[in-house]
């Protein structure tokens, strides 16, 4: 039997080729982890939310700024909210990628259909 390395390094043996295709595959199947990270939260302070009164804790809304707030509207209730009821977190379609509380509230707040 003669050695690949030795015929002038044309190739790699079968061995060595199948213990790079199962580290390459080990490799790849670390990397979904951080694709499927959660997205980021929204800050009170972020530009969108400064615009729509958003605030993390619908106790907290200021009722002299926003009259029409009720302290049952929640975003976990509204038309907007992406999530499940049980998520603590969850996608607004008023803040793109970015993930809102389930106790929020911004000024956008519409009950869901029934």
């Amino acid at each position: 039997m003669t050695d690949r390395n030795s015929e002038g390094g044309r190739g790699a043996s079968r061995r060595e080729f199948v213990g790079r295709a199962a580290g390459g595959a080990c490799l790849l199947a670390v990397l979904p982890v951080r694709v499927l990270a959660a997205p980021p939260r929204a800050e009170e302070s972020d530009e969108t939310a400064v615009q729509l009164g958003y605030r993390h804790d619908t106790k907290s809304v200021d009722k002299k700024k926003y009259p029409r707030h009720a302290a049952t509207q929640e975003c976990v209730n509204c038309a907007m909210w992406q999530g499940t009821p049980a998520d603590a977190w969850a996608g607004c379609s008023m803040f793109g990628r970015k993930q809102i509380a389930a106790k929020g509230w911004c000024q956008a707040w519409a009950p869901k259909p029934a």
